[in-house]
């Protein structure tokens, strides 16, 4: 990483405020943003063109400024978040096309992970002899795309936990009914949440008990391009090992597509009704009768190309996939009420009996939302 002046800070934040307008539009592909300076003799400078990546098929960030800047672009300085590709997918390389505009500096925040472009992009344009910058403002061009990079590196989704509760930590009465807990305001964050998603996971227990739709609602989305956003439904994941899932689940009605992935090898017939009633079958092997979660993980990742996994479940799943360690982030959504003791907890933890056992958290952050408090935590580092 060489010297960065005050103006590479500025206008890579500016490409780096442009890249969060593809926040909820750009699945499965990262979200970029690109700014195309010209720096003049007398230090001057001035933006000559700006960009950023709308939606996977459509052109990436670096060819939607150099469209702008047109001829200014011989020259100037390219500042883009994330390192520009150089393989030929759905659209050409951007590497290639900054090295036809003439451009004299590219300055980018972070190496591309993906195994088909890092490094590539960047050796194409300094083998063109442009001087090539990398890791300005790394650290907030990475959290554009956390579910992006966990893909490339880990191999499976961000997985990211969301989970309304009272004050004393319960998330429905014990007759099941939970219908609200929290806000209208509470609600839109999560629908926010889920818009920013590749999928929504599940358990069948949950289906079946709140007949959940899984579905983004622009009503309750509260943005002003949210018909846009929801002609993409986040993928809904269903585990349901033993096929429970009943035929005439909402779910199974609404746009977009519902994937169960179950263990049970056997149950034709009902696989069958359950196709005919709108849902995508998947068998894994289990584990201790169950579906394995972290190969699921990576089922999703590999052939879904699922970056961002929400999870809204009951205990049981969010109990399991924080105890195999796999949860990255939770949103945890705290309303100012008690639902008492017969009511249901947030997660289900077996076998913790003495506090050496109890699993700490981190708080990332914490803010009111309405009536309600919202929290942002992960589980503590070991």
């Amino acid at each position: 990483m060489g010297e960065f002046s005050t103006a590479d800070h500025r206008y890579m934040a500016r490409a780096i405020q442009l890249a969060k307008r593809g926040l909820y539009t750009t699945d499965p592909n990262p979200r970029v943003g690109c700014v195309i300076v010209r720096f003049d003799s007398d230090g001057d400078a001035r933006i000559v063109g700006e960009g950023y990546h709308v939606r996977a098929g459509e052109p990436h960030a670096e060819i939607h400024a150099l469209q702008a800047a047109g001829n200014a672009a011989q020259g100037a300085t390219a500042y883009v978040t994330l390192e520009p590709c150089s393989h030929t997918g759905r659209t050409g390389p951007c590497a290639v096309a900054l090295t036809k505009a003439g451009v004299r500096r590219v300055v980018i925040a972070m190496q591309d992970p993906n195994p088909q472009v890092s490094g590539g992009g960047i050796a194409h344009l300094a083998s063109a002899g442009i001087d090539v910058q990398v890791g300005l403002l790394e650290a907030d061009a990475r959290a554009l795309n956390p579910g992006f990079i966990s893909r490339m590196v880990r191999r499976r989704p961000f997985v990211r936990l969301k989970m309304a509760m009272s004050l004393d930590g319960r998330t429905a009465m014990g007759s099941g009914e939970s219908q609200w807990i929290t806000g209208p305001q509470a609600r839109t964050q999560v629908q926010r949440l889920r818009a920013r998603s590749s999928a929504i996971l599940s358990g069948v227990e949950s289906l079946i008990m709140d007949d959940s739709r899984l579905t983004l609602r622009a009503d309750q989305l509260a943005l002003g391009n949210a018909d846009d956003i929801t002609q993409r439904q986040p993928l809904r994941v269903i585990l349901d090992s033993r096929l429970r899932l009943p035929l005439a689940a909402a779910c199974l009605r609404e746009p977009g597509r519902t994937l169960i992935i179950t263990t049970d090898q056997h149950s034709e017939e009902k696989r069958h009704r359950l196709a005919q009633a709108g849902a995508e079958i998947h068998v894994l092997p289990a584990e201790g009768g169950r579906i394995a979660l972290a190969d699921m993980l990576r089922w999703l990742a590999d052939n879904e190309q699922v970056n961002e996994l929400l999870v809204e479940t009951g205990a049981t799943l969010a109990g399991a996939l924080l105890e195999a360690g796999l949860v990255d982030e939770m949103q945890l959504f705290v309303a100012p009420t008690l639902l008492g003791g017969e009511a249901r907890p947030l997660f289900s933890l077996p076998g913790m009996t003495q506090m050496a056992d109890q699993k700490r958290l981190t708080i990332l952050e914490s803010r009111t939302v309405g009536n309600d408090w919202w929290i942002i935590a992960a589980p503590h580092a070991d």
